[in-house]
């Protein structure tokens, strides 16, 4: 690196200041768009006002992969050729459940991932993505989602990991890893979103104020960042649109500066969120103008303007002006060709082979979202119902999510965002899936037996219904043994649907349409199973009290019908488990399990507890938990601590457990959560087998931020939960810590786990 930086000073040292703030700035790629051919002409027009990165060449609505490949390489020819210091661009794109790209494999949102419990098969997906990426000339992702959802009211929940830090921060490590290789020079380089605190917005509505302080915001909301700086060392951030306590996080030198480079010491590049540095002086009424914007967000350590060369453009001004020195932009231009030369973007520019777009979905990719899309399948209740036989006379399917393939889509899929954007900005959308998608229908055709007649009614809409269609439904239902209800929410953007960014919802039950069909087809007295294809945690009591079977399937993409069908059919057994809670009532919000105890009053009609609580998901088997050992039992400096079982499949069929980790400490100096997940697992057992998952606790799971903002571990006991939800704990213990110890920083951002 040493080298890198040599050709990076030497580099700086030649450019002009036009030069340098071209680097800050990013030219979207419709901007070079002219009949869809590319135009050294066009291109000079647009590079006057710099070119940092291309965006959004892939997903570009106007294009076909194989002319945006085209048009990336002509980009960066002329970048190589034609300007004086010949220095390539990023590409960047979205990537947040596959490349967003007309073509490329669409595995489950990232709410699905995180069901999984999986961080190795994550890892698995982003290796995926980032070998597509790469081999189509793209060399930034958009993507992992760090944000912690507690009011899923808010649209963006989809996108997340789930409510707990931990899990959140094992995920993110998984797909920052898997996106960015061992070699950057081979990867992508990810991008962490949004900084931060972004899931709590106010009221649950989009881009609302956030309330936190900063014990919470440290132990909660900036974790998962911290670990993925400092143990997956993500090159690239992207700040949150909204403010904390005032200050915008596209302006907050606290976040960008002090937090995230002087205390984490990251080097990479930190992006503005799309249009966040114009939005200081339009949304936020910070700055005066886009020159004042530009500056504020500059100063604060934002690198690169996103997606466009709006407000950066004006730092030539303000640097002749001296609003600004020049060495505060040199800073930032050294990060973004830094950036540049671990790509290997410096040293020789290997341009994208248009032939490779046929790649994007070969069927070994199929198969891993399929393998994905049904490890994250939850199954929230069963009361004998499921699995269902293969030979059925008549099974009836039923819903407004059963058949329309772009329902399993996430809201940064490329079927489901470009549609989104070209709608919310008036012209007319697209609503065809851009990749082969198996509804739930085909998949269940696909999989019973050629005497079951398998009948299909779409009953209502995702909001309305109509008489005839109720009609036709319960006509097809009656004739049928068994009903598959497929209900739930659809993703788009800006309220061009129920779920997704820009569409919050004010409460969180079925829409009444669905519900009352729900309602109907129990009045027939025939066994239900309810499958939910949604993003967001729904309230559920009454589905929960009369249907006896209901499996949430999240956005499962492209293969989501084969996979839940194998679930309904028992030839994948569920092991899914919920990274976020469900509400009994929308009302009970916020219900995230690790509250502080004097969170969990009850109110008039209802208590505080959740329906479905944080890691819980059923199987078609049964384990068992004993033989629960903690050692040492007295921790007097900063040794580890191990919690030890023994889980045994005593069921009638090969399932995966997931073994989770709680700690609680009983009293501390400042209120702690009631309890905290700190380790997890995912186990596959035969019947009668037995396995030895082995923790490895350090003192960082048990330090926190003190009445000093120490990060502490304190003396006192520590209560140890080991079961298979965050309310469903098999077995518990104590081990008592002896002295006062300050973490300077941390070591281990994990526990570490043996299976044996």
């Amino acid at each position: 690196m040493q080298e890198g930086m040599a050709l990076v000073n030497e580099l700086l040292s030649r450019m002009t200041l036009e030069e340098k703030v071209a680097q800050l700035c990013a030219v979207h790629a419709s901007r070079l768009l002219e009949g869809r051919k590319f135009s050294e002409e066009k291109a000079r027009t647009v590079l006057a006002h710099g070119i940092g990165q291309i965006t959004r060449l892939l997903g570009t609505p106007d294009l076909e992969p194989e002319e945006a490949v085209e048009l990336g390489n002509a980009i960066q020819r002329f970048l190589k050729e034609k300007t004086r210091l010949g220095i390539p661009a990023m590409i960047h794109e979205e990537c947040l459940s596959g490349l967003l790209c007309k073509g490329a494999t669409v595995f489950p949102q990232a709410i699905g991932l995180a069901s999984t419990f999986n961080p190795e098969l994550v890892q698995k997906v982003t290796t995926t993505i980032r070998k597509t990426m790469r081999a189509l000339g793209v060399h930034q992702g958009l993507a992992p989602v760090l944000d912690i959802p507690r009011d899923p009211r808010w649209g963006r929940t989809e996108e997340t990991f789930g409510e707990d830090p931990y899990l959140v921060s094992r995920m993110a490590s998984a797909y920052i890893r898997g996106l960015q290789g061992e070699d950057l020079r081979e990867g992508i380089v990810a991008t962490a979103k949004h900084f931060t605190a972004y899931g709590i917005s106010e009221g649950g509505r989009n881009l609302a104020p956030a309330k936190v302080g900063e014990r919470e915001l440290r132990e909660v909301f900036l974790f998962p960042f911290e670990v993925a700086v400092r143990e997956a060392r993500v090159r690239s951030l992207m700040n949150a649109y909204h403010e904390i306590d005032g200050v915008p996080c596209a302006a907050s030198s606290f976040l960008l500066t002090k937090v995230l480079r002087e205390e984490w010491g990251f080097e990479g590049i930190v992006v503005s969120d799309y249009e966040a540095v114009r939005m200081l002086a339009t949304f936020h009424h910070v700055a005066e103008d886009e020159k004042d914007a530009a500056v504020l967000a500059l100063r604060a350590g934002i690198d690169i303007e996103l997606p466009d060369a709006d407000c950066f453009p004006h730092l030539v001004t303000a640097v002749r002006e001296g609003c600004i020195s020049e060495e505060v932009l040199n800073e930032a231009v050294r990060r973004v060709l830094s950036v540049k030369y671990e790509l290997g973007l410096l040293e020789g520019l290997p341009f994208a082979d248009p032939g490779n777009v046929v790649l994007l979905d070969p069927p070994e990719h199929r198969a891993l979202s399929r393998e994905v899309a049904r490890a994250a399948l939850v199954l929230l209740k069963n009361d004998g119902v499921l699995p269902l036989k293969k030979d059925l006379r008549a099974l009836a399917v039923i819903g407004p999510n059963a058949h329309d393939p772009i329902n399993l889509h996430g809201d940064y899929s490329f079927t489901t965002h470009v549609p989104s954007v070209l709608a919310w900005k008036g012209r007319e959308a697209r609503w065809e899936v851009a990749v082969p998608t198996v509804t739930v229908l085909e998949g269940i055709k696909a999989k019973v037996s050629p005497e079951t007649q398998v009948l299909y009614a779409r009953g209502c809409g995702l909001t309305e219904s109509s008489e005839e269609d109720l009609r036709e439904a319960l006509e097809v239902a009656q004739k049928a043994e068994v009903i598959v209800a497929v209900l739930g929410e659809r993703s788009g953007l800006f309220r061009q649907s129920l779920s997704g960014e820009g569409s919050d919802r004010v409460d969180l039950a079925l829409p009444e349409a669905q519900r009352n069909l729900l309602k109907a087809l129990r009045e027939l007295g025939k066994p239900i199973v309810l499958v939910l294809v949604n993003g967001r945690p729904l309230e559920l009591l009454w589905e929960y009290e009369h249907i006896p079977a209901i499996l949430e399937a999240w956005y499962p993409g492209e293969e989501g019908g084969n996979a839940i069908a194998d679930v309904l059919f028992g030839d994948y057994n569920p092991s899914g488990r919920l990274p976020i809670s469900f509400p009994k009532a929308s009302g009970q919000v916020p219900v995230y399990y690790n509250r502080k105890p004097t969170s969990f009053s009850e109110y008039v009609t209802v208590d505080a507890e959740p329906l479905f609580p944080f890691g819980h998901g059923l199987s078609y088997t049964t384990f068992a938990y004993r033989d629960l050992r903690i050692a040492p039992e007295k921790v007097r400096g900063l040794e580890p601590v191990t919690v030890q079982c023994t889980v045994e499949n005593t069921g009638t069929c090969e399932g995966e457990e997931v073994v989770q980790l709680y700690l609680r400490d009983k009293v501390a100096s400042c209120v702690r959560p009631r309890q905290e997940l700190k380790g997890f697992v995912k186990i596959r057992l035969v019947p009668g087998e037995r396995k030895t998952v082995t923790f490895t606790l350090f003192p960082e799971q048990l330090a926190f931020y003190d009445a000093h903002m120490r990060f502490v571990v304190e003396p006192g006991t520590f209560e140890v939960m080991v079961g298979a939800s965050s309310r469903d704990i098999r077995l518990s213990g104590t081990f008592e810590v002896l002295e006062e110890r300050v973490i300077p920083k941390y070591r281990h951002f994990a526990s570490e786990v043996t299976v044996g």
